[in-house]
């Protein structure tokens, strides 16, 4: 009684626990069904890993780059290569993840060394369903990799193939990147995370909307043009050994060994390629004076004066050093390497010396800008290489598809995947432009003037679609038929060829550009152009046309067997075309079977009474028949 009075008198009312529960619960049901109802009107962007393009066809979510990029309005996307919503019983599949040089820059989405691995499997096994899927993503890092990963393992890959390492510093989520977030690994993972709810994405908008109300555009950097290699950077200058570069180098060793561990317990066989630099013709970006070392320019001269009196060991050494010591940290540290390497022994899982194969490709050992185009991408022969040697240790690893293959040497094999790769002077002409605009702009210069575009030698049409996709940004899908089209009306059936074969190698389940290459090559009588149309259409999805035209061109080279096979598949796709039966009839002659074409032409007769030639086929058959049975 005597506490209750007291209790009383200093006001003190204790509310009920379920007061506490309410409170608690208020919230979190308002923000459950705000995030419900943000779902249900579809707002912003689809957070899902995957995305239908088809029934039966899924691509990486072009929106995906909205989880690690909060900064950047035009984010980057994959390569948009699609697979199997269900992956096939006998299919090999494979994942390639990494940046823009997993990715293929400046000649991406096609000349990547993923095409070369997926061409030159496809070639080694004709009877397997092969599915390389690219799903690099520009100045992206190992976060975006971490967080992938999940997603990519419930796809039921047979083999993971990692190319990162140089954008651990500038790339998104990296400690001196405009995207940074904070410096804590745990931290991140958490905020990648979070930011997959869109009433993270609701609020953001709203705080970003009111933030641009009252920011000026005065204070942006003007030094930093165009590229996302440009804007991406905030703090320029990470001192070697600085907190900033260590925090990179741990940020490098804790993520991946996260994703090794990760796919391990998967049981899903992973290769990874140590990442190689222009050690040669790439100066440092920007060099720092201190007292305790030489400078990073200093020891770069020094390393050429070496390489110049033939100590190449040396001089390799050096150039590492002032790559070092460069304080734009565009390129790797050398500790990067060493890292994959430490995790790759020590995951027991597959490595790739990208960077020794590149040295020793190179003249005097040491890698400059004959296999690069500028300070770490590779030049199409740069992909060709890493291509072949991915694809030496999936060999010896012995990660290749275990069924029956082709019987070629690896000089065979590499000779026909380069002559047939799919890259066209389209292809060529995007990657010069879009080279041309990264080597033009910081920190290749100091204040990117890109009035030059402007004076770009535009000499054709095939130029002006290049400058389209590369520097305004247009679809590079529709660019490409624009410039088979433009092939065409010039009577240029070659070259209208090469474009329609990039757009199928790209896009191998729409079926359309195989039958409009096949019938306009066929109108032209350009058979043998026509031919790998017909048979890549037949291989996705067999119908009367395409079986038809198969059949004859194999009957003209004398393949008869063939053509019987393909002209009986366009029979049982349509049995009403009186000229398949006539060839049919043709194919049977040729193998002697009298019976066979005997009946075949009766049935191309009933169709069609008035077919030339049939009726005096038929009489000459019944009388070879005649005579046999009299014999």
């Amino acid at each position: 009684m005597e506490n209750s009075i007291k209790n009383n008198k200093k006001g003190e009312v204790k509310s009920p626990s379920w007061f506490y529960l309410i409170i608690i619960i208020i919230p979190i049901l308002f923000f459950a069904f705000l995030e419900i109802g943000l779902r249900v009107f579809n707002y912003g962007r689809n957070n899902d890993q995957w995305i239908s393009i088809t029934d039966t066809k899924q691509i990486l979510n072009p929106d995906i780059g909205g989880r690690y990029f909060f900064n950047t309005k035009n984010f980057p996307q994959s390569n948009n290569e699609a697979f199997d919503i269900v992956k096939n019983k006998g299919a090999f599949r494979t994942f390639v993840l990494g940046g823009s040089s997993a990715a293929g820059f400046p000649y991406s989405p096609n000349g990547t060394f993923s095409r070369y691995i997926r061409d030159r499997l496809k070639l080694l096994y004709p009877g397997v369903l092969v599915e390389v899927i690219n799903v690099a993503i520009t100045a992206t890092n190992s976060y975006t990799i971490r967080d992938l990963l999940p997603g990519i393992v419930e796809q039921k890959p047979d083999l993971i193939l990692i190319y990162a390492g140089h954008n651990e510093y500038y790339g998104a989520l990296g400690v001196g990147s405009m995207e940074n977030i904070g410096n804590s690994r745990d931290f991140v993972r958490f905020l990648i995370w979070f930011n997959k709810f869109k009433t993270v994405e609701f609020f953001r908008n709203i705080f970003q909307t009111a933030a641009n109300l009252f920011s000026s555009d005065s204070v942006q950097d003007t030094r930093r043009g165009g590229t996302l290699m440009a804007q991406i950077v905030k703090d320029q200058l990470i001192a070697f050994n600085s907190e900033a570069y260590n925090i990179g180098i741990d940020q490098f060793k804790g993520n991946l060994e996260d994703i090794l561990q990760r796919a391990s317990k998967a049981y899903i066989p992973i290769i990874i390629g140590t990442i190689v630099s222009n050690l040669k013709d790439q100066r440092p970006f920007i060099s720092v004076n201190t007292a305790n070392q030489e400078s990073a320019e200093t020891i770069f001269k020094n390393a050429h004066q070496q390489f110049k009196l033939q100590n190449y060991h040396l001089a390799d050494s050096l150039f590492r050093i002032a790559k070092d010591l460069d304080a734009l940290r565009f390129r790797a540290p050398e500790k990067i390497n060493l890292i994959i390497k430490e995790l790759a022994a020590k995951y027991n899982c597959g490595i790739v010396n990208i960077d020794s194969a590149f040295n020793a490709e190179s003249p005097d050992g040491i890698v400059g800008n004959n296999l690069l185009v500028d300070h770490l991408h590779p030049k199409l022969a740069g992909y060709f290489l890493m291509g072949r040697i991915y694809f030496d240790v999936m060999k010896n690893l012995n990660f290749l598809p275990q069924v029956p293959y082709e019987n070629m040497s690896d000089f065979e094999q590499d000779s026909i995947v380069i002559s047939n790769f799919t890259f066209s002077s389209l292809d060529s002409a995007v990657a010069d432009i879009r080279l041309v605009g990264l080597l033009n702009d910081w920190p290749f210069v100091d204040k990117p003037d890109f009035s030059f575009l402007n004076d770009l030698d535009l000499k054709n049409r095939i130029d002006s679609i290049a400058f389209g996709i590369a520097v305004e940004n247009k679809n590079w899908e529709i660019g490409h038929r624009h410039a088979g089209e433009w092939y065409l009306m010039n009577n240029d059936y070659l070259n209208f060829a090469k474009e329609m074969n990039v757009l199928t190698s790209q896009y191998p389940f729409k079926l359309s550009y195989y039958d409009f290459a096949s019938a306009e090559l066929i109108n032209a009588k350009e058979y043998d152009l026509a031919y790998s149309f017909l048979l890549n259409r037949y291989k996705e999805s067999p119908d009367a046309f395409t079986s038809k035209w198969l059949g004859n061109i194999c009957l003209n080279r004398g393949q008869v067997d063939k053509a019987i096979k393909y002209l009986k598949q366009s029979i049982k796709e349509d049995d009403s075309d009186a000229q398949v039966f006539y060839n049919l009839t043709g194919a049977y002659i040729k193998k002697e079977e009298y019976e066979g074409a005997l009946e075949s032409i009766k049935i191309c007769i009933k169709i069609n009474p008035e077919f030339p030639n049939a009726e005096s086929l038929k009489i000459q058959l019944t009388e070879i028949l005649g005579c046999i049975v009299l014999k």
